[in-house]
């Protein structure tokens, strides 16, 4: 290996090492929460509401400080009825105060201490409500309110098939008017569609909007709470774009306000997702808010506020409707509504990773799931598939090194002549490059080639809900994590290691056979272990999925390595014979025109 391909090694060791800690959220020291709050742009500009609209409401409510004001006074107080509704995914608890989602517990996933996933926020009574001003210049929230339903208090409902039940919340108003919210189930999917109409509540709303709101976003469920923030997030989907909001410093909190028509509105943490998707051409703007807290042991969590602002005529009856998702990330589900739900999924940059992601990746690992029950093994027959798909490339890039190998002696007697002259020196070795067929970047191309590849894996082995606590073997419980077989009594600086990753280690010892049986130069024998040294660490805190992907990657090499050397072993080194254009064969015609005659 010569220095182009030397300092191609480093240079991608380089790159890696500054996407890693681009990529990787530095853990934040708890500290008092500041009571101002810092204006947040989106994506794309958002517009200022119009003052007498109602802004979106994230403190908590105080019980016995609630004002609704005339139309509403009589419903601050009443029955709280507690309806269940059991699906094969989910099991939900719906409640008359607010007429709200009180629990929403999924079936298939635990969080990494084994409990059940409840996708609304504990201790908030519940979220999904409607925000607006009353006649009589009061802020209206309807989860301090209650609601009327013709289902007993304690009752439970099962769906199995196809089945599907429809619950309506009543709200009665003082002028006779009426809010109602029916909200429908069906098995067999995460979401739920909630019908909103108003009967005779012009003179009792006012501003001719109200907002579609969810309070208290979305609980975590991983065991590390810096890196589920790192994947924390609020969204808005309008006018075709994706807008983002992320409040990722503690004691800033940030807001983001978006006028025109808007498809949907989503926060997420790691691996779940709340969303509110309003029927087409219906919303006309949205509110995302969020804020950042401090968590025990240096963690933080981020919380966003979601609505939807939906115009609201005054007429006799109107009606909206907006469907509501809780559920896991999963590529198909979130694809399946049509609405580019999917792009609140982390799958790498949009330009060139998230396609390897969407379009190769997912549906790969998907295919061969269908065989394969275990990911680990599924990772292994991936490696194997990427390996001979790059064989030919890699067969051309070891002909050209095994050459630059057998050169060293030529090239160190030309650097030594023309030391005084790097000029002519780097001139004579590109001659001898030539005269040989040695291309010197040749070496590198296969590890460069395969950078959008490793990039596409590492999105896809953070935030694949599938690789989530997907034991493989032993200690590897968990692809989509680093796993650790050995925790230091300090903290290795600048790159903050303490656990020590089996897997990584192993990828380390690879990289270290690999440099072994290609560095021959003296001159580069500190290459043997600084790379994989440097590369080890760097792959240290990275999923072990990815790093199982490289280990049988590297080990695939080294076998090809061994069997290249002995099929070739002996090859005479040959010049490159020197093709000949035109000029070369009318000058032999010219030759042979005399015997013709």
């Amino acid at each position: 290996m010569d220095k182009q391909a030397t300092f191609g090694f480093v240079l991608i060791g380089i790159v890696m090492l500054l996407w890693m800690w681009y990529q990787a959220p530095a853990p934040q020291p708890p500290h008092e929460m500041k009571s101002d709050t810092a204006a947040a742009t989106l994506k794309q500009p958002p517009s200022k509401p119009r003052e007498e609209t109602p802004t979106l409401q994230v403190p908590d409510h105080v019980p016995g400080k609630v004002d609704p004001g005339t139309f509403f006074a009589a419903r601050v107080t009443g029955n709280d009825k507690v309806i269940t509704v059991e699906t094969d995914l989910y099991t939900a608890e719906l409640s008359t105060k607010g007429g709200m989602i009180r629990r929403w517990e999924l079936k298939n996933y635990l969080t990494w201490d084994k409990r059940p996933i409840d996708l609304v926020a504990p201790g908030t009574g519940g979220d999904f409500s409607l925000l607006f001003t009353s006649a009589d210049g009061k802020l209206v929230n309807t989860r301090e309110l209650y609601f009327d339903t013709d289902r007993s208090g304690g009752s439970r409902v099962s769906l199995s098939r196809d089945e599907s039940f429809t619950l309506t919340f009543s709200l009665p108003l003082e002028n006779g008017g009426r809010l109602l919210k029916s909200l429908t189930f069906v098995n067999g999917t995460y979401a739920f569609d909630a019908k909103l109409q108003f009967v005779k509540v012009g003179d009792a709303i006012s501003n001719f909007e109200y907002q579609v709101i969810w309070e208290h976003g979305i609980p975590y469920a991983e065991r590390n709470s810096v890196d589920e923030s790192s994947f924390a997030m609020g969204y808005a989907f309008s006018g075709g774009e994706v807008a983002e909001l992320d409040a990722n410093k503690v004691g800033e909190p940030k807001k983001a306000d978006i006028n025109g028509n808007t498809d949907w509105v989503a926060t997420r943490n790691k691996y779940f997702a709340v969303a509110m998707i309003a029927e087409p051409g219906k919303s006309q703007g949205a509110y995302v808010e969020g804020i950042a807290e401090p968590r025990p042991n240096n963690g933080i969590e981020e919380r966003y506020a979601l609505a939807l602002k939906m115009p609201l005529k005054g007429s006799g009856q109107e009606s909206a409707s907006v469907t509501v998702f809780l559920g896991p990330l999963e590529y198909d589900i979130v694809k399946g509504y049509g609405r580019g739900l999917e792009n609140v999924m982390n799958l790498g940059a949009a330009w060139i990773i998230r396609p390897i992601s969407e379009y190769v990746m997912i549906p790969l690992f998907r295919f061969l799931r269908l065989f394969i029950p275990n990911y680990g093994i599924i990772i292994i027959v991936f490696s194997i598939i990427l390996k001979l798909g790059l064989t030919p490339l890699t067969k051309t890039s070891m002909k050209s090194m095994r050459k630059m190998q057998a050169l060293t002696p030529m090239m160190n007697e030309i650097r030594e002549k023309h030391k005084d002259d790097p000029q002519k020196m780097n001139q004579q070795v590109m001659n001898l490059y030539k005269e040989y067929g040695v291309n010197p970047a040749s070496g590198c191309l296969p590890l460069l080639l395969q950078m959008p590849i490793l990039f596409a894996l590492y999105a896809v082995f953070r935030s694949s809900i599938e690789l989530r606590q997907a034991h493989f073997v032993l200690w590897i419980t968990d692809l989509s994590v680093p796993d650790s077989i050995l925790q230091l009594p300090f903290t290795i600086p600048f790159f903050g290691i303490r656990d020590i990753s089996g897997v990584a280690l192993a990828m380390g010892v690879t990289m270290f056979a690999q440099q072994k049986m290609s560095v021959t130069d003296p001159r580069q024998k500190a290459m043997i272990w600084m790379m994989p040294i440097m590369m080890t660490l760097l792959f240290n805190g990275f999923p072990s999925g990815l790093n199982l992907y490289y280990f049988v990657f590297n080990v695939l090499s080294i076998g090809q390595q061994f069997w290249f050397n002995k099929q070739h072993e002996g090859d005479p080194l040959r010049k490159v014979e020197a093709k000949k254009g035109r000029g070369g064969i009318l000058a032999r015609i010219t030759k042979d025109l005399p015997k013709l005659k």
